[in-house]
């Protein structure tokens, strides 16, 4: 009698090689390596910091050299990036491509670089249809590259996508590809599965909550909801789960069942949105992080799964268009200390801080207490302050919505400061502001300290920028 179907030997060795090759493919938990701050740590400092944690796999969003230099001989996997703003020209141009390729790819021998993800989230509703006939073509492109290049084997393409290009009218097999580019999405699952490739989708439980007041909370978690959906017999007490097993529906309704799906995206954000705490963030991620080490699947995909938590650290450059909380997803605050405890795995103690991060002096730009609030340079001077800093903390039920209006004109003022590293002319709003050594913090509300860094960033020219644009603001007041 043959015992599961392995009546050869040979058989059985290809199936104990297959799963043990799946298995190294998908332990360890991986990471999003966004890098949109004014003032990133060293690439060497977070390499550092993602080993001290035991992250062995990480996603980028672009291929940026000093970040691939500093991972080389790391044993750290890599997903990189090729931002959406590049799909028209590799679509159009196999020299573009194959230029791509050999530059980000071929050129770094000693970085286990294991996927190219072309575009990021490129088929948004938001993006009104701008990248839908260049994706594929760019996918198809890289993918010839690397073939092109002795890749084809090692390195795969991929596509990130947002959980909306699916979508189910109640339970998960209900799910289907969204009717406007359903026949793009078998096209370009149809292009992944022939090239071994694996379909990549972000998948945000607390996107759900935040869009729909009336969502149920605890769904969003993975403890705690006590009115579970079942479909078919499968039992759903979370929105991941669900949310996961409608693209599996998706998939097989498709001709595509048995596709490899990779997590490229998951976590809460800290703050930002009353929803968006610390509490709530290391509910999620915890409960995530443990039935991913328990290796528990979905009802559809039971099994180890392969993913990637957004995000490693905070981004106080990154866009607020979708929302204040987007420059707080971080496990990491942006000097690369933990917001909270969190076992993901290699270390049951928690998070591990990254190390030899310098900080500015203990000073502060706050409101002079002689300030006159009726001032007409206040409502410009706060505006300008976080048009051009950071005060996605300021809000409803955030970590520094108990402030009052004089605290949070300080807060504004020293965001400033902060992301202009301190330099005198950034804390001369007219009339109203000083320097300060007494740290204005109070309970949850914390006014930071910049990290000393070698370059500015993401502020361009660093301090002649900065105080080029004060003194522009000062002259644009004195003016009025």
């Amino acid at each position: 009698m043959e015992l599961m179907g392995c009546g050869k030997l040979r058989g059985c060795l290809v199936l104990v090689l297959f799963g043990a090759l799946l298995v190294g493919l998908v332990s360890g938990i991986g990471i999003n390596w966004g890098t949109q701050l004014t003032h990133p740590l060293p690439a060497s400092t977070i390499v550092k910091m993602l080993k001290d944690n035991g992250i062995q796999k990480v996603k980028l969003f672009d291929a940026d050299p000093d970040i691939l230099n500093a991972l080389k001989k790391s044993g750290i996997q890599v997903m990189v990036g090729i931002p959406n703003d590049m799909l028209y020209t590799l679509a159009n141009s196999m020299q573009a491509a194959e230029k791509w390729v050999s530059k980000n790819v071929s050129a770094h021998v000693s970085v286990d670089i294991r996927y190219v993800a072309v575009g990021n989230e490129p088929f948004l509703s938001t993006y009104n249809g701008t990248f839908e006939a260049t994706t594929l073509p760019a996918l198809q492109n890289i993918q010839l590259a690397l073939v092109k290049a002795g890749l084809g084997n090692q390195v795969k393409v991929t596509c990130p996508l947002n959980a909306d290009v699916y979508q189910s009218a109640q339970v998960p097999s209900d799910g289907d590809f969204r009717q406007d580019i359903h026949d793009l999405m078998v096209q370009i699952v149809k292009f992944l599965s022939q090239n071994n490739a694996p379909f990549t989708v972000n998948i945000y439980p607390f996107i759900s909550l935040y869009s729909d007041p009336n969502f149920p909370v605890d769904y969003a978690f993975f403890n705690g909801f006590q009115s579970p959906i079942s479909d078919n017999g499968r039992i759903y007490d979370n929105v991941f789960d669900a949310n996961h097993d409608t693209l599996v529906w998706a998939l097989q309704k498709n001709g595509f069942g048995n596709m490899p799906i990779i997590v490229g995206e998951v976590g809460w954000p800290t703050d930002g949105d009353r929803n968006a705490n610390l509490q709530y963030a290391q509910r999620f991620n915890q409960g995530f992080m443990s039935r991913y080490i328990a290796g528990k699947g979905t009802p559809m995909r039971p099994g180890p799964m392969d993913a990637y938590l957004f995000s490693l650290i905070d981004e106080d450059f990154k866009s607020i268009q979708p929302g204040n909380f987007e420059r707080h997803w971080g496990l990491f605050y942006y000097d690369g200390q933990p917001k909270y405890q969190l076992s993901i795995g290699s270390r049951a103690n928690g998070l591990v801080a990254a190390t030899g991060v310098a900080y500015l002096p203990k000073k502060w730009c706050i409101l002079k207490t002689s300030a006159n609030l009726n001032s007409d340079q206040v409502a410009p001077s706060v505006s300008y302050a976080c048009q051009n800093a950071d005060c996605t903390s300021l809000g409803y039920q955030t970590s520094c919505g108990g402030l009052d209006i004089r605290g949070n004109i300080s807060y504004a003022f020293n965001s400033y400061f902060q992301v202009n590293d301190q330099i005198d002319s950034a804390c001369k709003f007219p009339g109203l502001s000083v320097v300060t050594d007494k740290d204005p913090s109070t309970g949850d509300c914390k006014f930071k300290i910049m990290i000393q860094t070698d370059s500015a960033g993401l502020h361009g020219n660093g301090r002649i920028w900065s105080l080029r644009i004060v003194l522009f603001v000062l002259l644009f007041f004195t003016l009025m």
